[in-house]
């Protein structure tokens, strides 16, 4: 709402807030206030100004118009629509308060509003709110209004419009007051009607002849009133006459439309004041001037009255022209009326309506010219000319009744004609003439009962009209002929006094005769009327006399036919209780005995039609037993014979009125059955076989009907004339006549069969138990299969006829209901059963599954019902299963849609007919076996269909159940065994898991009937459980409150309902609720599986706890379940549920799961991931799959035969199951709380894992299974033991968070080593550098963890172990963690290890202290150098691989020793590594040359002790720089330098490091020959020294290296070279040469021997020496 508009009605209220209280200026304070609002643009706002001011003129008039007036003159520039706001406002106030305004205030007002009237020349809005204002006024103040405005309206000056229009304003709202003034007035306007120019103000001249004429007649009509009574029309006359020449000459023939519509509007009340001669005069020249504008206007209102007023004036004065002129105006006027009128346009009814006035005014003086005209335009062709025709008729018979008078037999005469028109327009204007005639005494006159007959036919027209179309301008009215009629006959018969003779007794004729059934309702009604008026004057006596032999039917045939339509009684605008009124009031004229029976009885079955209180059956019923009162309050048996007899001649009569006549028939058989003559009831029956219409169904049934009716006292007679009617010659002329051969005759005879054989089951049902079930199994069912069963050539046929099909199928059903109401007779064992059973079966399984055509299947299971309830003997179980399953499917499976129309049953019907048949048939099954096994039983069946993935199919199975389960709970009694227990209910888990899944259906209608079958389950489990009936349970109540919303439900709402009621189920059925519920998740309807989830889940959270022992099942069924459903969700809730367990059992989930087939499927890896939701119970589940892995042997050995005597290692499945099953949860994000929290034990288990399962190969039966698992799946995880221990322990350290871990060994290839490295005890070298890199924090717990691994049995682990511990003392991450104490301790005690790898790994791992905590190497350098000496000492070392160990280790950790501790064994090691420099192996030689290397630098302190173990190794050094191994040449050219500092000769020392450097090469004779002159040089202190070089060398002579055994005597050449003559002496020449045998070292002692002999060194490729030593040789030691 605007701002605005709240402050409008804020002052509203505020107003009477002040003008309660306040004086008036405060009113007008107020006014002004809202007077400035008017400014405001919006409608709204302007609206509640208007009433604002309206409401406060109320209680200060005066107030507010002074008010008003100040503020229009202070704002002489407001814009006009404001200033229209306030002149509306002021009308309203002079209106309402004209009788207490003072002349003071009217002077005002009508001075401003003359001045804003004429203010301006334009024609304005607010001019006219002004010239309102003056007319208000003018009601009180006409001489002040007139003096003030006849100041501008000055002769010989055209006046302003608005002045013009007020003067006619004036004259209608003021006759009185303002007639005076119009002589002057007009005397002052005729000149001025030749100066008007513009068509505005010929139109405003105009529009003021019209009012004041219209003035002036009224002021004369009421003279006996007028202030002057001596005013004639004569004062004004010639006045008029001059204004008409110039409207007529000059205006009419203006081209402008409205012009001359306005000069027409004006001359019609002109025309009355026009002087009578002058008129007489004019209208040869006028009338053809007013007809000539027909054509110019299409909207014609005012010509035609215009014209009208004319013709009036004229026929006033007694012209004589109009005779000349009446065929131009009838024929001008007649197309005017037969053009249609448009309801939706006002003007053309209006127009009608002066046409016709025109009409009357021709007719009342010209009558029989008019109705020359008019009678013969009934004939014509044109259907909206005799539509005309007739309203005019219907019009002048109305309005000039003395002139027509005498033309009554004549205008009867005319309307033969139009009495045969079938169009309907032209019916409703004939039913239009004939009320007229009514009322003005036509049908009185002979031919006057034809119009009535019409009337009542058009009464009996169909009340069903097509389909509604848009009305059409040729619509006058909406209503149908019918309803038109039929309120026109209550009208004459009401309203019409005159017309009672006529109408009574004449409209009975009507009542019999069937064509006018549809119109007994209205007869009914206007009988009743007649007759209880006739009553009321005295008249019974015309009542009861009436003549047998005249034009009427006798009153009890009329009887009968008010009886036979009050059959149905809502037909016919209810024509049911009118019948049975009218038979009310008929009462003493059909019998006289009937009187008291009647009053009684009718007004007793008008109350029930009236109050719709019973079905079509019941009231059939109730109309019989009124019948049979009737005949026994008659008791006459003449009359009853007669009466049967004319109601047999009426039956073909009701042809075309199925229903009725049915229920003739059923009148038949009543009367009949009260006739004492037996042969009279024979003929009757023979007759109507003999007459019957066979082919329509309701004659068929109402024949039967009769036939049965009439067996309740004429059995014996019924039976035998069947009997004899087949036997008759008019059924063999039947059958012979229409050959079988033939279809046509063949569909004849086969709907007599149909009939005779429905006669049978009505006699069956109606005929005294007590008499029939005797003649059931002889006659009558003999005689229905011998009609039914055709046999051509002696073979039997089936018929394919559906009418006899659905015949016998109704017969059957009658003679089972016959025999079940007749049980009380006695026992009756019906030995037919099975087989009539059966009969019904195949009759059902015939029918199409696609549609539902035919009621076959309905009927059939009705009989069925009747056929199972309580008739002896049972049916056999096979039977019953086949009844069961075929009615099921027979109904169930039908499409969505499953009818058509057919016969004229309504598909929807029919299906719900079936439906509820099939319901009655099931429950009655069940009755026979009322307990939980029988209910079991009904669900076997039910079960497949409430779970189909059709909708339709679950719809109705869960429908019907809902009504089977509430038929249980109705009839349930409990029963108490001999023991005094309540006999379980055994079947309600498995029952709820039926139907609580269904509750969240994705289809409405299966929900709420699935929230009904809970229902009353729980209630029957209450009763059970020993409750009272009556009981009520809360929480089950509740699912009625659920119900409701079921339309748009909330499925939290739902699956919590479901769990609440799940929760109901007793313990020892939970079992078989949850494996029913388990079938629940491959339901079709994925709400359903939802729902199932959350019961089982819910279910097992809440008592899972007792189902320990059934939890291996349990997981079973989620796998299989698993395979089976492929939707997420299902996949979800199992996960869940399986956690649910887990948390509960966990030992037995985890077994369960351990005992699945390797490897995994899918669906256990997912099961297994499930356990990895919650931390803790993942870790729980962790620790004992890791119990699995350790607790159990990871091999076994196993002879393989192949290779003799070999062996190979087969993995145990369960540490492998456990590996994989640790893989899968660790695989699932959700594990990695738990991961974290056992990542010591789980690294340390993984890894030893991995080391164990090296070369380990599957078992036999799973190598086979991993290749077929191989081939299913495009890249399976391998099961290889060592790839899966590898796997796990991968995504183990990438869920623990040590991606960097994962990460660093990936890049270094480590995975892949890991997994394919067979016979490989030192596994996961990367893993353990990366963990050492990046897994610190973690370290501390595996360290703890890997500890007790060192005394494993299992070499392998003992292997991973050592060399994890090993490189962890590579790292100062142990220094860092304090864990160098331990680790090295554990290292130190592994030399005693049996494993030499263990012994080995243990000795690197001290000696990558060096490398990873030097700092502590001092602190443990005399336990580490005795550990490397035992290593040195190992005894159990066939190829000195821990030596090998143990000196690399030793070399690394000699920087880092303290010298004390290297002095007392710096010997000993030297002579222990001394035999290794000759090794085979290049390892040893490198690993204790460098190692010697490095050991010189501790002989300071012992010089001279260990210059000698320089002195014994230095040959070796020298020879193995012509080592093939290069590493080899590399040690010792370290060593050599190492140990030319101890050599005591300068040369000697710096020739070895200058020449030995690593990155130089080494010209080896060159360098050899100076090395030994500085040996020679240094011989001088060490004599003994060149016997020792040369036998070292001698030793090499047999070295297996060529390279080496060439330099021996090479060097031994060279020493001897040099040697000086006393030292050369010493050596035996002879001796080197004899005894060298091998041929390359001897030629190398001769080349030495020759450079001893004096040969040049050039002559063995050296360089030549001088005479002089070389610089820096060494001297002689001091």
């Amino acid at each position: 709402m605007p701002c605005s508009t709240i402050t409008i009605s804020l002052a509203e209220h505020s107003a009477w807030c002040v003008l309660t209280s306040s004086p008036a200026l405060q009113s007008q304070r107020l006014a002004t206030t809202l007077m400035d609002a008017t400014t405001d643009k919006d409608p709204l706002v302007q609206e509640q100004i208007y009433n604002a001011l309206c409401y406060l003129g109320e209680s200060e008039p005066e107030e507010i118009l002074h008010s008003c007036d100040e503020y229009l003159r202070q704002h002489d520039k407001l814009a006009y629509p404001h200033r229209v706001i306030i002149l509306k406002a002021m009308e309203t106030v002079v209106r309402n308060n004209i009788a207490s305004l003072d002349k003071s205030t009217a002077k005002v007002v009508i001075f401003l509003a003359s001045s804003e009237m004429t203010k301006s020349k334009v024609i304005r809005d607010w001019q006219q709110a002004a010239s309102s204002v003056l007319v208000a006024v003018g009601q009180r103040f006409i001489n002040k209004v007139m003096e003030e405005v006849l100041t501008k309206f000055q002769p010989g000056i055209l006046p302003h419009y608005f002045i013009v229009q007020t003067f006619a304003n004036l004259s209608v709202s003021n006759v009185f007051g303002m007639v005076p003034f119009l002589n002057s007035i007009l005397g002052t306007m005729l000149p001025m009607l030749g100066m008007a120019k513009q068509d505005h103000m010929k139109s405003v001249f105009c529009y003021a002849l019209q009012h004041f004429s219209e003035s002036i007649q009224e002021y004369l009509a009421n003279l006996d009133k007028a202030p002057d009574p001596t005013v004639r029309k004569d004062t004004f006359s010639n006045e008029i006459f001059s204004a008409y020449e110039v409207l007529f000459n000059s205006w009419l023939q203006h081209r402008e439309a409205k012009l001359r519509l306005a000069v027409v509007e004006a001359m019609g009340p002109m025309s009355y004041l026009m002087p009578s001669e002058k008129l007489e005069e004019q209208l040869p020249k006028l009338i053809p001037g007013i007809l000539a504008l027909y054509k110019k206007h299409a909207e014609a209102f005012y010509i035609s009255k215009s014209l009208c007023q004319i013709l009036e004036a004229s026929v006033n004065i007694g012209s004589r022209s109009l005779d000349v002129q009446l065929d131009a105006l009838l024929g001008t006027l007649h197309p005017q009326i037969c053009a249609p009128a448009d309801p939706f346009v006002p003007l053309t009814v209006k127009n009608h309506t002066e046409v016709l006035r025109c009409f009357t005014v021709l007719a009342c003086s010209f009558p029989d010219r008019v109705l020359a005209f008019l009678l013969p335009k009934l004939e014509s062709s044109n259907e909206r000319t005799r539509v005309g025709t007739l309203l005019i008729m219907r019009q002048i018979i109305n309005s000039a009744p003395s002139q027509m008078e005498i033309k009554k037999p004549f205008i009867l005469s005319s309307m033969k004609l139009p009495l045969q028109d079938s169009n309907d327009k032209v019916k409703r204007a004939v039913v239009q003439v004939i009320s007229a005639m009514a009322h003005h005494g036509y049908l009185e006159q002979p031919g006057g009962e034809a119009m009535m007959e019409y009337l009542v036919r058009q009464c009996a027209l169909p009340s069903e009209q097509p389909k509604k179309q848009p009305l059409d301008a040729d619509d006058l009215t909406s209503d149908s002929v019918q309803s038109i009629s039929v309120n026109t006959l209550f009208l004459l018969s009401t309203t019409v006094d005159r017309m009672n003779n006529v109408l009574w007794p004449y409209l009975l004729e009507f009542v019999t005769p069937i064509q006018f059934t549809n119109a007994l309702t209205p007869l009914c009604k206007s009988l009743m009327y007649l007759a209880m008026k006739k009553q009321e004057e005295g008249e019974n006596a015309s009542l009861i006399r009436y003549d047998l032999n005249g034009g009427y039917q006798p009153y009890p045939l009329c009887a009968c036919k008010l009886g036979v339509v009050s059959s149905q009684p809502y037909a016919g605008d209810c024509r049911g209780a009118a019948a049975l009124r009218l038979l009310s009031v008929l009462q003493y004229s059909v019998h006289p005995a009937l009187e008291q029976l009647w009053s009684k009885r009718v007004p007793s079955l008008v109350e029930h039609i009236e109050e719709k209180c019973l079905c079509q059956k019941e009231w059939e019923e109730k109309l019989l037993l009124f019948l049979q009162e009737t005949l026994a309050a008659v008791s006459d048996n003449t009359w009853i014979c007669h009466f049967v007899t004319e109601m047999c001649r009426q039956l073909n009569c009701y042809n075309g009125f199925p229903l009725e006549k049915n229920f003739l028939y059923k009148c038949i058989g009543t009367t009949l059955g009260a006739c004492v003559s037996k042969d009279l009831v024979q003929k009757q029956l023979q007759e109507l076989l003999e007459t019957a219409r066979y082919h329509e169904e309701a004659e068929r049934e109402g024949l039967a009907s009769c036939f049965g009716i009439c067996a309740i006292n004429h059995l014996e007679e019924t039976l035998a004339k069947l009997e004899d009617f087949v036997r008759s010659d008019v059924f063999k002329k039947s059958v012979g006549l229409f050959s079988i051969f033939k279809d046509r005759s063949d569909n004849e005879v086969e709907k007599i069969k149909s009939t005779l054989i429905l006669c049978y089951g009505f006699v069956a049902v109606h005929a005294p138990k007590e008499l029939v079930l005797s003649r059931i199994e002889a006659d009558i069912l003999k005689n229905i299969f011998q009609y039914f069963n055709t046999k051509v050539l002696g073979i039997k046929v089936e018929t394919k006829d559906l009418t006899l099909k659905l015949c016998l199928i109704r017969s059957i059903c009658m003679i089972s209901q016959a025999i079940y109401d007749g049980g009380k007779c006695g026992d009756f064992v019906f030995s037919r059963k099975a087989e009539l059973v059966a009969q019904m079966v195949e009759f059902i399984k015939a029918e199409p599954l696609d549609a539902m055509r035919t009621p076959v299947r309905q009927r059939a299971m009705v009989t069925c019902t009747y056929l199972v309830s309580v008739l002896e003997p049972h049916l056999s179980d096979p039977d019953r299963t086949e009844l069961i399953d075929t009615c099921l499917a027979s109904v169930l499976a039908l499409p969505p849609d499953p009818g058509q129309e057919r016969d004229g049953i309504g598909s929807d019907i029919l299906y719900g007919d079936t439906l509820s048949a099939l319901k009655d048939l099931l429950k009655s099954l069940l009755q026979r076996n009322l307990t939980p096994h029988g209910l079991q039983d009904m669900f076997a069946h039910l079960g497949p269909w409430i779970k189909s993935n059709k909708e339709q199919e679950r719809q109705r199975a869960v429908e019907i159940s809902a009504a089977l389960l509430d038929f249980y709970l109705g009839k349930l009694n409990v029963s108490v065994s001999g023991r005094g227990t309540v006999v379980p209910f055994y079947n309600l888990g498995v029952l709820i898991a039926l139907f609580s899944p269904r509750c969240s259906d994705s289809l409405a209608s299966v929900r709420q009937h699935a929230v009904d079958c809970v229902y009353c389950l729980l209630y029957i489990q209450l009763c059970y459980e020993g409750f009272a009936r009556d009981h009520t349970d809360e929480m089950v109540e509740g699912l009625k409150a659920l119900k409701k919303g079921l339309e748009e439900p909330d499925f939290t709402v739902l699956f919590h309902t479901c769990h609440n009621i799940a929760m109901r189920v007793p313990p020892d059925q939970l079992m078989s609720l949850l494996l029913a519920m388990f079938e629940g998740l491959a339901d079709p309807d994925k709400n359903c599986s939802r729902a199932a989830t959350v019961m089982i889940n819910s279910l097992l959270k809440e008592r899972g706890s007792v189902l320990q022992e059934k939890v291996p099942d349990i997981m079973s069924i989620i796998h299989s379940k698993l395979q089976e459903v492929d939707e997420e969700h299902i996949r979800k809730a199992a996960q869940q549920t399986v956690y649910i367990l887990a948390s509960q059992h966990k030992s037995v989930v985890v077994s369960s799961l351990l005992g699945s087939a390797l490897p995994f499927d899918s669906h256990t890896c997912a099961m297994w991931r499930s356990l990895a939701a919650e931390p803790t119970l993942t870790s729980q589940i962790l620790e004992q799959l890791l119990e699995k892995v350790n607790r159990d042997v990871p091999y076994k050995e196993s002879k393989c035969f192949l290779l003799g005597s070999g062996s190979e290692r087969i993995a145990t499945p369960l540490p492998l199951a456990a590996t994989c099953a640790l893989y899968e949860i660790m695989s699932a994000p959700e594990s990695g709380a738990a991961v974290l929290g056992l990542y010591a034990p789980l690294f340390v288990t993984l890894l030893l894992r991995v080391s164990c399962t090296v070369g380990v190969q599957l078992p036999k039966s799973l190598q086979s299974r991993e290749r077929r698992s191989s081939s299913l799946s495009p890249a399976p995880r391998s099961l290889h033991p060592c790839s899966c221990a590898v796997e796990t322990l991968k995504v183990m350290l990438a869920r623990g968070g040590s991606e960097a871990v994962t990460k660093a060994v990936g890049s270094a290839g480590g995975w892949d080593l890991m997994a394919t490295r067979p016979g490989v005890g030192d596994v996961a070298p990367s893993a353990r550098s990366a963990m050492a890199r990046h897994a610190g924090p973690r370290l501390p717990l595996i360290v703890k963890n890997l500890v007790p691994t060192l005394s494993s049995v299992f070499d392998s682990q003992r292997i991973t172990t050592t060399a994890f511990f090993a490189e962890l003392l590579n790292s100062n991450v142990v220094n860092d963690l304090m864990l160098l104490e331990t680790v090295m301790d554990n290292m130190t005690g592994r030399q005693k290890d049996p494993c030499l790898l263990v012994r080995m790994l243990a000795l690197r791992g001290l000696g990558n202290i060096s490398s990873g905590s030097p700092e502590k190497v001092r602190k443990h350098g005399a336990k580490l150098l005795a550990s490397m000496v035992n290593g040195m000492d190992d005894k159990d070392d066939p190829h000195n691989l821990v030596a090998l160990e143990a000196m690399s280790s030793l070399s690394k950790l000699l920087d880092h020793l303290e010298e004390r501790d290297i002095q007392s064994m710096l010997l000993h090691i030297a002579i222990r590594i001394r035999p290794f420099f000759d090794s085979e192996q290049p390892d040893l030689r490198q690993s204790s040359i460098v190692l010697f290397g490095n050991l010189t630098k501790f002989s300071e302190e012992d010089c001279e002790a260990f210059f000698e173990q320089i002195l014994n190794g230095l040959v070796t050094l020298l020879l193995h720089l012509q080592d093939p191994k290069p590493e080899v040449v590399k040690a010792c050219k370290f060593a050599l330098r190492m140990c030319g500092p101890n050599m005591g000769c300068e040369g000697l020392c710096d020739m070895f490091l200058n020449h030995l450097r690593e990155d130089r090469s080494l010209h080896y004779g060159e360098f050899m020959n100076n090395v030994c002159k500085h040996l020679v040089s240094a011989m001088q202190s060490y004599p003994e020294m060149l016997n020792r070089l040369i036998s070292t060398n001698l030793f090499y002579f047999k070295s297996n290296w060529v390279d080496i055994r060439a330099a021996a005597p090479m060097f031994i050449g060279f020493l001897v070279l040099h040697v000086d003559e006393d030292h050369c002496q010493q050596v035996d020449l002879d001796q080197l040469i004899s005894g060298e045998s091998v041929p390359t070292a001897r030629a190398a002692g001769e080349l030495g021997l020759g450079v001893g002999a004096g040969a040049q060194p050039r002559d063995f490729g050296l360089p030549r020496l001088g005479t002089c030593r070389a610089p820096g040789s060494c001297s002689a030691r001091g």
